[in-house]
């Protein structure tokens, strides 16, 4: 034994272990041959492996040992490989089924996949093309195993009053949510549009002493004016054609809650002068009464323009902008927040797939880049709406890239290649191939790894080798 080798011992030894603990295969064929080989193969590979020489073997050792795959022979006296991959899911959902057949079988095999198996295997095969499949096998179960974790961080640490984040700029809205939340100052929340300004304010609603009481919501860019005022102060029975009877406003049914007050940068003059009214003197009078009403209303307001300058040009009151903007929440763009994404989008996707009754784990590794590299200028209402369309289309148990809406990409941000240590590993692994010649065996050799880990990785670099050397 060499050097090198003794040195490698260790670290083979550690990562053998780590894969056994990850995967247990089992193996069954009624040809001895068959069992032995794979057997020694995947062993070789670092999984920890069981054999059957037939389907009631089999579900024997299923029951036993936690197993995560089971490779299966098509055609085998008794019970066939669909049968048993049938029978297996029964005793363990979570099992992956691989089937061996031979050439002519190839159409029941593509029906065993429809039926539920990952993949097939023609025989003859060769140990570099099970080894491959079964890494990638490894890597998809991972991936579900990634997902569902992802599902079980939606915690304590990235939940607060139902806002999603791990963003450090959102934790510094949810201290400042928690602070003022104790008084009761007006709060003017700022963002662009799909930010989650109500959001906000339901959240600071939530921790104050008003919880328990009404939380109304307004949108002062749906009504117009007229609308507006009988929506917020409410109306006299007779004060205008259509008032059949008296009706009581959104100020009153807030009564000592809290009342948002959405878009007020659409509000119109004659609107701010009665809401700067309520604000000051802490009462109003309904639209064709003359009685004062008094109330204890909190107001939180929120707008997708610049408030300054709306102000500056003469559309929104200065002494009523300085009277909402006591406490200023800005809201930042989902674009500048992009590792709340994956948690969004997985809490979306969760939400949507109960709501339609479909098995979906989670998102491919490519639907995921696509979420992080798009912009969402909808923000999160954006990210939202394309989820649920997701889903609904979506007939894989993963979101797939297809499957969401297609907009233009911006190019992946270049990385001077210094700084990335993967650009730095494909460069070197790319020259000392060259220099090799194209032999993985010599490369492999000057590289100090194994010539399936310098495949691997050649593969997953896409440096453009197709085969393995041989010699």
């Amino acid at each position: 034994m060499t050097a090198r080798r003794e040195r490698e011992l260790p670290l083979l030894s550690t990562l053998k272990l780590t894969m056994n603990k990850k995967a247990k295969i089992l193996v069954v064929d009624d040809e001895a041959v068959i069992r032995v080989s794979l057997h020694e193969w995947l062993t070789d590979a670092g999984y920890q492996v069981f054999t059957a020489g037939n389907g009631s073997q089999a579900l024997e050792i299923i029951q036993k040992e936690e197993l995560r795959i089971v490779i299966a022979d098509l055609v085998m006296p008794g019970m066939d490989g669909i049968e048993l991959m049938k029978k297996s899911k029964e005793l363990s959902p979570n099992i992956e089924v691989v089937i061996i057949t031979a050439y002519g079988s190839i159409p029941t095999a593509i029906t065993a996949m429809r039926e539920g198996a990952y993949d097939y295997i023609e025989k003859p095969f060769c140990p570099e093309r099970v080894e491959l499949l079964i890494e990638k096998l490894v890597e998809h179960q991972e991936l579900i195993e990634e997902n569902l974790s992802l599902h079980q961080k939606l915690d304590d640490r990235y939940r607060f009053e139902n806002i999603i984040t791990k963003s450090s700029r959102m934790q510094q809205v949810i201290e400042v949510i928690k602070v003022v939340a104790k008084s009761n100052a007006t709060v003017l929340i700022t963002g662009e549009t799909g930010t989650g300004k109500e959001l906000v304010a339901r959240a600071i609603h939530s921790q104050s002493h008003r919880c328990g009481k009404p939380f109304v919501a307004v949108s002062c860019a749906a009504l117009p004016e007229s609308l507006l005022e009988s929506e917020l102060f409410g109306h006299e029975k007779g004060s205008f054609t259509g008032a059949y009877t008296q009706k009581k406003g959104k100020f009153e049914v807030a009564n000592r809650g809290t009342l948002f007050l959405d878009e007020i940068g659409e509000m119109s003059a004659n609107i701010q002068v009665h809401l700067l009214r309520v604000l000051e003197e802490k009462e109003f009078t309904r639209v064709g009464g003359n009685e004062p009403i008094k109330v204890d209303v909190r107001v939180i307001s929120a707008t997708n323009r610049d408030a300054k300058e709306i102000v500056g040009n003469g559309q929104f009151r200065e002494d009523l902008y300085y009277r909402l903007n006591v406490v200023n929440i800005e809201l930042p763009p989902l674009r500048e927040r992009r590792e709340d994404i994956p948690l969004l989008a997985q809490h979306f996707l969760k939400k949507f797939a109960l709501e339609n009754q479909k098995e979906i784990t989670g998102f491919s590794p490519e639907a995921t880049d696509y979420l992080l590299r798009y912009e969402w200028p909808g923000n999160v209402r954006e990210l939202e709406n394309a989820i649920e369309r997701a889903v609904i289309l979506t007939q894989n148990p993963f979101i797939e890239v297809a499957d969401l809406p297609q907009q233009n990409l911006p190019p992946a941000r270049p990385i001077s290649p210094e700084r990335n240590l993967k650009r730095v590993e494909k460069n070197h692994i790319q020259n000392v191939l060259t220099e090799a010649g194209g032999n993985y065996t010599k490369a492999a050799r000057i590289l100090g790894i194994t010539r399936m880990t310098l495949y691997n990785k050649a593969r997953a670099y896409r440096l453009g080798v197709k085969k393995i050397d041989k010699s």
